[in-house]
């Protein structure tokens, strides 16, 4: 008889904060199961998310489990909640269908939402920028599954841009007047406006913030050097359209409700 070692939800959570960048979708579904074991322990409950928050900063889907948690009558519900609207989220079809017919697309590092979408649409030329070094890897994936794709150097981003129609970026967060993306995103986003050509953001479930929690996932950035960081702070105004599970909107109505309450607790 194989006996399977039970993991205890305080060490599965300290695992999980240890552990480097991670997919949003797996860190939420991981999260969910560890921080929902603690639903009869409120102060254990709280210094967990701060303690997991503190160690995936630029996460706007675990900011978004955290506050439904701990804001919510049942947090253990609602973690459930949260990872149907996971794992049922329609953004990558909602882009699918968006997208241009023969488009000539850039692309940042490895969009997780988004490459989904991009590889079940044979018509398009992509230019995928190595941001990250994540880049060639998803370059060479779609190029298996019949996608034309060609992988570009970070310092190839601006000619990549003014050779494409459409630049698409992913958020990990978003708030009411920016957003979160890989390293390279506001130049490319830059150089799209001053030619005249869209920017679509990817903003899938969990990633728009309410003011208080942006706020706070922005200050907690604040002391590390732009230039050397995994990530980028870019102006929303910089963006045309924002993909979300409802649809494609108007960057302005993301000023309005956001995916989850601005759960003091977390400032």
């Amino acid at each position: 008889m194989v006996r399977v070692k039970r993991v205890h939800p305080v060490e599965r959570l300290r695992a999980l904060a240890r552990a480097g960048p991670l997919e949003q979708a797996v860190l939420v579904r991981e999260s969910a199961v560890g921080l929902g074991a603690l639903q009869g322990d409120p102060p254990g409950l709280l210094l967990s998310c701060r303690r997991l928050l503190q160690h995936h900063p630029t996460s706007g889907p675990l900011r978004w489990l955290c506050a439904r948690m701990l804001c919510g009558d049942d947090p253990g519900r609602e973690a459930w909640r949260c990872l149907e609207e996971i794992d049922d989220d329609p953004t990558e079809g909602r882009l699918r269908a968006e997208l241009p017919e023969a488009a000539t697309v850039v692309v940042l590092g490895w969009p997780e939402v988004a490459s989904g979408a991009l590889a079940r649409r044979g018509d398009l030329r992509l230019l995928v920028v190595d941001a990250l070094g994540e880049g060639v890897a998803l370059a060479r994936q779609l190029r298996g599954v019949g996608v034309q794709a060609v992988e570009v150097d970070e310092g190839g981003t601006g000619p990549a841009v003014t050779a494409a129609e459409l630049v698409v970026l992913e958020a990990s967060a978003v708030g009411p007047d920016g957003f979160v993306a890989a390293p390279g995103a506001r130049a490319a986003a830059a150089v799209a406006r001053c030619g005249g050509l869209p920017v679509w953001l990817v903003a899938p479930a969990g990633r728009v913030l309410p003011p208080g929690l942006w706020s706070s996932l922005v200050a907690g950035l604040a002391g590390e050097e732009p230039w050397a960081a995994g990530h980028e702070v870019v102006p929303l105004d910089l963006v045309d359209r924002v993909i979300r599970p409802s649809g494609s909107v108007d960057p302005v109505s993301l000023a309005g409700p956001a995916d989850c309450p601005d759960a003091p607790e977390l400032l």
